[in-house]
């Protein structure tokens, strides 16, 4: 998580940037933010996609699933290697198109939804007379980035339940196509069957990207980088 999110947002200040051509806008621009947080999603899922997959695997051993108890594995690294070993290196990405998908639909929306929050809440603060200090910046920071991590979960988690079954299927034949997933998950639990458990992720969500957004805010200002 810790490489995976210093390349999310490295990549994505950096896209930004370029996509900007040096011209620094007060405004959020769509046509900037959609691209690059796309761009820095479709990126990470492939470092995201085997490491999810060893950890879904690991996390549903003995339940009757992919991995019975008898040939349980021993550690993460086992996993990985029992997985390369049997179904190749190609194997280690199945699901790979679900987390592409995800991330890059996910991003999108996340960075979005940060981005207008944290603008239009220092817009508020500017036309009042109240006094803008560090303090004010972290709590914008974790409730643009808290907003933002429930919008990224509400918007991608029927693509998330897809990528589990996919990862975690017994059947290596069985289809890798998350829409043709979640077809078969609509016709058997109908949409709440797409967002089962949505209830824990939310939860999740806004207290894990308010910590990710104000970190990085305060990482930005450390080093003196402007965040626009």
């Amino acid at each position: 998580m810790a490489f995976e999110s210093s390349l999310l947002f490295g990549i994505y200040s950096q896209t930004k940037q370029s996509l900007q051509g040096g011209v620094q806008s007060s405004r959020p621009q769509p046509q900037v933010i959609i691209p690059s947080a796309a761009f820095a999603g479709a990126i990470i899922s492939f470092v995201l996609c085997p490491s999810e997959l060893v950890k879904c695997r690991m996390q549903i051993q003995g339940t009757d699933s992919l991995v019975p108890k008898c040939s349980g594995y021993s550690s993460s690294l086992d996993c990985t290697l029992k997985t390369i070993k049997s179904d190749g290196v190609t194997g280690a990405f199945r699901g790979g198109s679900t987390t592409f998908l995800r991330e890059s639909i996910g991003n999108a929306v996340f960075f979005s939804v940060y981005e207008y929050v944290r603008y239009y809440m220092h817009l508020q603060l500017k036309s009042g007379s109240s006094d803008h200090n560090n303090l004010v910046d972290m709590g914008i920071g974790i409730l643009s980035g808290g907003l933002g991590g429930v919008a990224f979960w509400s918007t991608v988690l029927p693509l998330d339940v897809a990528k589990t079954i996919i990862q975690t299927a017994p059947d290596k034949s069985s289809p890798t196509n998350p829409f043709q997933v979640l077809n078969s998950i609509y016709r058997m639990s109908g949409l709440r069957g797409c967002y089962t458990g949505l209830g824990p992720t939310i939860l999740r969500a806004f207290p894990a990207n308010a910590a990710a957004i104000v970190t990085w805010e305060v990482a930005m200002k450390l080093l003196g980088i402007k965040n626009n």
